[in-house]
């Protein structure tokens, strides 16, 4: 995936001298021994480095200052293996600016009934070692993830797992760059937002530059490789004939290709993790990127239309939580309904911009006009997703907070849509048709998401925590009338929490 750094994970084990040498020794070697475990059986997705033990509160200071100058740390997992008072790791972790994750585990899975004495008493303290911890984190106010259970336990992995993927993400928000072709689509709200308080709040800028910036890098490309480009995609696509070497429309292809090289230098040159534009700032351009941005967006870029520039970072931020899984995700937009009784479903599209990484099957490359924008026919990737779980999430800037709201989905099987000629996806959602989309218009929640059939609502808990913003979740378990007092109970939470920032 283009610009993913690499990232480790930092694994501390607290301690104190109190205990001696002879224990302390006994500490380090099984808790190097977990460290090692949790790297080779584990199947996590990032690197796990054990540090040394902490056993004061100049070790834990000394901690902090070195996560927070390294840039490959993305996060520390905590751990008590034995009771580590925690008034000394006050300064630390008020100087900590990276996750944590309190991982409470102990070494043996089993109590040697028989053999049980004081000595084994004294080593494997982690039962109140990390209540003392959990305490202090939760006097600071402290946002973490707490992961209880054994070490070699799966389910353990798995949640370690999903917190590893959201760290990454929100490492990857940080210094982020995001591009802005033109402005929002005229009178819409939901798009709009503070693009300071984003940069603030969530670490990553967001800049505009006007279309012809990219048309003039489009223009310094050459034509050998603009042909070479459209020559690929017979390898990869169903290319519709008319648009082959040859054919009636084949220059369509052509500037399709442009566009797809033009957009990738421009984004590469600029060091940006995504972009947005607007079917109402084309000038200079034949066609409304379609192809070209399906085909970015698969390399990993976030991207939305219409000027959305908070879901262009939602979208990235979920590529990078899904790196290394299927890559399903893709910006979505929730289009018309299916409300048959008792069989209402969302057909989900958008004029052209769905990401072929959530399709089933090989994509068809087709070209169609498009009745807004007033350019000329553009090319794009018409295709079905895949079947299966997915989310659909959104960010929303609320004026005082931004607000992260997540509905859980699942992907059906439709009737064929023969003249509907763009990618798409159609899903039933939970709890029910009625519930979801009445709880997502209480939230405010927008019209653009960030689709996935890979990321969790567990990974965007975490990452919710990590980002300090309010999550709002719509799945098996919502009550209308429950969520609806959250939703009230939240505005008093956040509004007291920030106190006067917004």
């Amino acid at each position: 995936m283009i610009g993913l750094k690499p990232l480790k994970i930092w694994f501390v084990c607290g301690s104190q001298h109190l205990y001696g040498p002879e224990t302390l020794a006994q500490v380090d070697a099984q808790f190097t021994e977990i460290a090692n475990a949790l790297s080779t059986d584990g199947n996590l997705p990032l690197e796990i480095v054990p540090q040394p033990v902490v056993k004061s509160p100049a070790e834990a200071t000394e901690l902090a200052v070195r996560a927070n100058s390294d840039p490959e740390c993305g996060g520390l997992i905590l751990w008590m293996h034995t009771f580590s008072p925690s008034k000394m790791w006050i300064r630390g972790l008020n100087l900590l600016n990276k996750p944590f994750l309190h991982f409470h585990t102990q070494y043996a899975r089993d109590l040697p009934w028989d053999t049980i004495d004081m000595d084994y008493m004294n080593l494997n303290q982690a039962a109140h070692g990390d209540r003392e911890a959990g305490f202090i984190h939760t006097r600071m106010r402290l946002g973490r993830k707490v992961v209880a259970g054994h070490w070699t336990d799966k389910e353990v992995h798995a949640r370690i797992d999903a917190w590893m993927r959201a760290a990454r993400a929100w490492d990857d928000w940080q210094d982020g760059r995001f591009c802005r072709f033109g402005d929002n689509m005229r009178e819409v709200a939901v798009t709009e937002g503070d693009k300071v308080a984003a940069e603030m709040k969530l670490g990553f800028s967001v800049n505009g530059y006007g279309i012809m910036d990219l048309v003039d890098v489009m223009n310094t490309l050459s034509d050998g490789d603009v042909a070479d480009l459209a020559a690929s995609y017979e390898n990869e696509y169903n290319v519709a004939d008319v648009l082959k070497k040859g054919g009636d429309r084949h220059d369509s292809l052509l500037n399709a290709a442009r566009q797809e090289l033009g957009l990738k230098t421009f984004l590469e040159a600029g060091g940006f993790k995504g972009f947005t534009d607007t079917f109402e700032d084309l000038h200079g351009m034949e066609t409304l990127p379609g192809m070209a941005t399906q085909r970015v967006m698969a390399a990993g870029y976030g991207f939305a239309g219409e000027g959305d520039w908070k879901t262009v970072a939602l979208v990235r931020a979920l590529k990078v939580m899904g790196h290394g899984m299927s890559g399903a995700t893709s910006f979505m937009e929730d289009y018309t309904y299916h409300m048959a009784p008792g069989h209402e479903q969302v057909l989900g599209s958008h004029m052209l911009e769905i990401c072929p990484s959530i399709a089933d099957g090989k994509p068809n490359i087709e070209i169609h006009p498009l009745g807004i924008g007033g350019k000329a026919d553009p090319v794009r990737m018409v295709f079905n997703a895949k079947l299966g779980p997915a989310l659909n999430a959104s960010l929303m800037d609320m004026g005082n907070r931004f607000r992260l709201l997540v509905n859980e989905v699942t992907s059906v099987e439709h009737p064929d849509l023969p003249k509907l000629p763009v990618a798409r996806a159609v899903w039933e959602c939970k709890p029910d048709f009625k519930t979801a989309l009445s709880a997502w218009i209480l939230a405010g929640g927008a019209h653009h998401t960030a689709y996935s059939n890979d990321v969790t609502t567990e990974m965007l808990e975490d990452f919710a925590t990590m980002a300090g913003i309010e999550l709002a979740v719509i799945n098996d378990d919502t009550r209308l009338d429950r969520f609806k007092q959250d939703l009230r109970n939240n505005e008093i939470y956040w509004h007291l929490g920030l106190g006067i920032k917004a």
